[in-house]
């Protein structure tokens, strides 16, 4: 069983910058897929970015230029650095770890998740 903790949400005013950690229990960086998704009250759950075994990442259209995904794999920690936010940013922010994923956005393919950090931007 593979643990994720997300940190690194708050409160920002729009166009300020967050950046958001996720922490694995134990050693899953070095070979698994990563992924952000985020899902707004309402709404359903989406990929933001994915960040895959090979280094490789996507992004969701809508953060593209803003929001950059990486890795420190010796720490464990995965990072969304989030940059110019708007309000429709505005979400629960989940990571998402599966061996098998191919750098996908999509939550169904992703089964190990964190419990969620709330992102909220304001006007």
């Amino acid at each position: 069983q593979v643990q994720l903790m997300e940190s690194g949400g708050g409160s920002v005013q729009v166009g300020g910058s967050l950046r958001l950690s996720c922490k694995a229990a134990r050693d899953t960086y070095r070979s698994n897929c990563l992924g952000w998704f985020r899902q707004a009250p309402g709404k359903e759950r989406e990929g933001v970015a994915a960040l895959d075994r090979d280094g490789s990442t996507s992004y969701a259209d809508s953060v593209k230029g803003r929001f950059t995904i990486s890795k420190d794999k010796y720490k464990n920690t995965l990072y969304l650095q989030m940059n110019d936010l708007k309000p429709e940013d505005t979400a629960m922010y989940y990571c998402a770890s599966d061996l098998w994923v191919d750098g996908g956005l999509v939550p169904a393919e992703y089964m190990y998740w964190g419990q969620g950090i709330q992102v909220t931007v304001s006007s």
